[in-house]
C-alpha cells in the first residue's frame, strides 16, 4: 500500500478526497506561505502548494504527499483568508457584482519526484448589499476561507455564475488531482 499524506488541515480538502474513496492521513504543513506579490497570481498558488508538499515530504520521503493552496484573484488583487470580520466584509463588497478567479495550486511529491499544476475557475457574484453580507457572515465562518466565502456553504446567497470545476472553488480540483495521484500509484480505495 502506498502511504498517501494530505499536507493540509483543510476539512474541505479532506472531505473531497474521502468522497472519492481515497485512503490517506493528514499531516498539515507548518510553513509560511509566499505572500501576494512574490509571484504572479497563478504561479503563487502553485509555489505555495510546492512549499507545503516539500515541507511534509522532507519528513516522510517514502510517502506520496499532496500540498494545495487556494486563492481568489480580482483584477490583479490576490485575496487570501481575511484576518478579521471587517476585512471579510471589505472582500465581499469588492467581489459584489463582479467576476473573479479562484486558483488552486497543487503539488504531489514522493521523494525527489514532483508533479505540480494549478487550476482556475471563474465565479461571478450577485450584487450584494450590506444586509446580505451580514446575513452570510452570520451563517458561515469565513476567516479560514480565501476571498471570505465558501461556495459549498450557502454559496447560493452570493454566486450568480460559476465557470470551471466546482470542487476547485471548494479547494481541490479532484479530477486533475486523481490523474496526478495515479501517476504515483495512488488509486481510490487502495492507497
Amino acid at each position: 500500500m502506498v502511504d498517501f499524506i494530505l499536507a493540509s488541515g483543510s476539512p474541505r480538502r479532506k472531505d473531497l478526497l474521502l468522497s472519492e474513496n481515497y485512503q490517506f492521513r493528514v499531516v498539515p504543513a507548518g510553513i509560511e506561505e509566499w505572500p501576494p506579490g512574490k509571484f504572479p497570481f497563478h504561479q503563487l498558488c502553485e509555489e505555495n502548494a510546492v512549499l507545503k508538499a516539500g515541507e511534509v515530504s522532507a519528513k516522510y520521503p517514502e510517502a506520496v504527499v499532496l500540498g494545495a493552496d487556494t486563492l481568489v484573484g480580482l483584477e490583479g488583487e490576490v485575496m487570501g483568508k481575511p484576518g478579521s470580520l471587517s476585512e471579510a466584509v471589505s472582500m465581499l463588497e469588492r467581489l459584489s457584482g463582479r467576476e473573479h478567479e479562484v486558483c488552486t495550486g497543487v503539488c504531489l511529491r514522493c521523494g525527489g519526484e514532483k508533479y505540480s499544476f494549478f487550476e482556475v475557475s471563474r465565479v461571478r457574484f450577485k450584487d450584494l448589499d450590506s444586509f446580505l453580507i451580514e446575513d452570510y457572515l452570520g451563517r458561515v465562518n469565513v476567516l479560514d476561507k480565501a476571498g471570505a466565502y465558501a461556495v459549498q456553504e450557502h454559496g447560493e446567497m452570493l454566486v450568480d455564475h460559476l465557470e470551471g470545476a466546482y470542487d476547485n472553488v471548494v479547494g481541490l480540483p479532484v479530477s486533475e488531482v486523481s490523474k496526478g495521484l495515479a501517476r504515483f500509484g495512488v488509486l481510490p480505495g487502495t492507497s
